[in-house]
């Protein structure tokens, strides 16, 4: 998305080698995803690509295996001592190292000597600058060349369906616009070395987040894109805003992928900036500290894309349940979180009853088995953790309840004296449910801090797959559900509640070994917590 693609090449056209006749190998810096025909992705770990025409010194043709194509110049590095079998690999960015352009007679040379650090820092720094620009104009023309233009055909888009495929694009474009001015003001034209841009990246660190829902909406608007695509009004519409606009060769949804391939490759550009940025430099920290941020935000959103990427199996989960009475789970929630089976006992009744629990994010459902067919679940209510709070209780005769607990906690009503209390079979489920527990509250609070939802387009596809699932299998039933399997005990005394506690958990829906296993069991075979 960097600049326009050079236009195709012959392989009977002259190849740039170095004096020796070998051909010049490069290695992959930065993930490259393809967006045109004849280009080529280039990726890490190390991939060997022969550089065979440079001539271009954005744009080079390279050969990976045996598939030929165009590839970014700056998103691979040279390697140094060709003639060696280039096992050295040079330090720096494609176009400033021991191999580069030589503007006299525009072809690949060899033999200069490594740059030194503050050189390497100016071409980083020149190439973020000149990436910031580029996207811009990308960013400008998706809204005004596409965007403006499709409002004004009411009679081929609605509403539902601009928000779907351009999802928030203009706020990206206005914050990106303000982060690209501060960019600017810190960019030291004379010694670009010397420019300070960590704290630019410090300072809009919470804009950064509205990413996460054009990158969730992404897969929607691909989708719409391609229903739209069927019908070739819509294609010569939008080649025609493509030409009115003087916008370069790509279709529509190549400049529709470019804010997703843009915040994920701030990481890349910053660890390599970091890299060439001496210790004592003074944006040395503000560097590191602008890695940190933008390698947790595009975490975040990789995490926020696998769990909407998992709704469709939690409304299949919800059809197979008998009874269902209320919301659907997908109004306020998108995650499965733990569940298990636990005694309970709720006031004024008293009296312990065997239930399966589900903890989603925002409300945790109760569910009882059938005493015959132990496949089949019934829906028996469900509490609102917000409105909750998760105490220890500890073991021996409870004051609450008057009867003698062992290994129990309690959720306790912050607007009422209402309490319900759980009794685990052994201390490690206890302190499993809660970790959970504690990874829930965890979950909503950043989730509120992203502005994270599930849209109504999506809730609606979920609802779709879910039928046409039910319509080809019929409706299944479940095979009880898989607990996690057995750890190295953990005793009470090693409990304690922090708020780092779940720092780096990964949750996610496990497949099965074994074959096909019921959809129940998939659907409760989690890995909630690393041990």
């Amino acid at each position: 998305f960097s600049r326009v693609l050079a236009s195709e090449k012959s392989l009977s056209e002259k190849l740039y080698t170095n004096s020796g006749g070998s051909i010049v190998n490069a290695e992959a810096v930065w993930d490259h995803v393809t967006m045109a025909d004849r280009e080529f992705g280039v990726y890490r770990p190390v991939i060997v690509i022969k550089v065979l025409d440079a001539s271009n010194k954005d744009w080079w043709w390279g050969q990976i295996d045996e598939e030929i194509g165009w590839f970014p110049a700056s998103f691979v590095r040279l390697w140094v001592n060709q003639e060696d079998g280039g096992a050295e690999l040079a330090e720096g960015t494609s176009e400033v190292q021991n191999g580069h352009l030589d503007p006299t007679n525009d072809c690949l040379c060899l033999g200069s000597p490594l740059q030194n650090r503050d050189q390497m820092r100016a071409n980083v720094i020149n190439e973020i600058m000149s990436t910031e620009r580029h996207y811009i104009k990308h960013l400008k023309d998706i809204c005004e060349g596409y965007l403006r233009q499709c409002r004004k055909r009411v009679d081929m888009f609605n509403d539902d369906q601009l928000k779907v495929i351009f999802g928030n694009i203009e706020d990206i474009y206005r914050f990106q616009m303000g982060f690209v001015r501060d960019l600017e003001k810190q960019y030291n034209t004379e010694d670009p070395h010397l420019s300070e841009i960590g704290p630019c990246f410090l300072e809009h660190q919470d804009g950064f987040w509205i990413y996460s829902e054009y990158c969730n909406n992404h897969l929607d608007a691909c989708m719409e894109l391609s229903k739209l695509m069927r019908d070739g009004r819509y294609q010569h519409f939008f080649e025609a805003c493509r030409l009115l606009q003087q916008m370069i060769d790509i279709a529509i949804d190549g400049f529709l992928l470019t804010p997703v391939q843009k915040i994920c490759k701030y990481p890349l550009q910053l660890a390599e900036l970091l890299k060439y940025t001496a210790q004592e430099h003074s944006d040395y920290r503000y560097v590191a500290a602008a890695l940190a941020v933008m390698r947790n935000v595009t975490q975040q959103i990789n995490e926020r894309k696998r769990r909407l990427e998992n709704i469709d199996k939690i409304a299949q989960w919800q059809a197979s349940v008998l009874d269902w009475e209320g919301d659907d789970i997908l109004d306020r929630s998108s995650e499965l979180i733990y569940t298990g089976e636990l005694s309970w006992i709720y006031q004024p009744y008293g009296r312990s009853q065997q239930r399966v629990f589900f903890l989603f994010d925002h409300q945790l459902v109760l569910c009882k088995k059938d005493l015959i067919r132990r496949d089949i679940l019934y829906y028996k209510g469900r509490i609102d953790m917000d409105r909750y709070e998760v105490r220890d209780a500890i073991d021996g005769r409870d004051d609450d309840f008057n009867v003698s607990v062992k290994h129990a906690f309690k959720l306790c009503n912050r607007d009422s004296e209402e309490i319900h209390i759980f009794l685990a079979k052994k201390p490690e489920e206890k302190i499993r449910w809660l970790r959970a527990f504690h990874e829930e509250r965890k979950m909503v609070l950043e989730d509120e801090k992203i502005g994270f939802e599930i849209s109504e387009y999506q809730k609606r596809q979920a609802a779709l797959t879910v039928r046409k699932v039910t319509k080809q299998k019929g409706v299944n039933r479940w095979a009880p559900p898989s607990y996690p399997p057995p750890q190295d005990p953990l005793s009470l005394g090693q409990y304690e509640v922090t708020e780092d506690m779940a720092q780096g958990e990964v949750f996610e829906f496990s497949q099965s070994k074994r074959g096909q296993a019921p959809f129940w069991q998939n659907f409760s075979r989690l890995a909630p917590f690393k041990k």
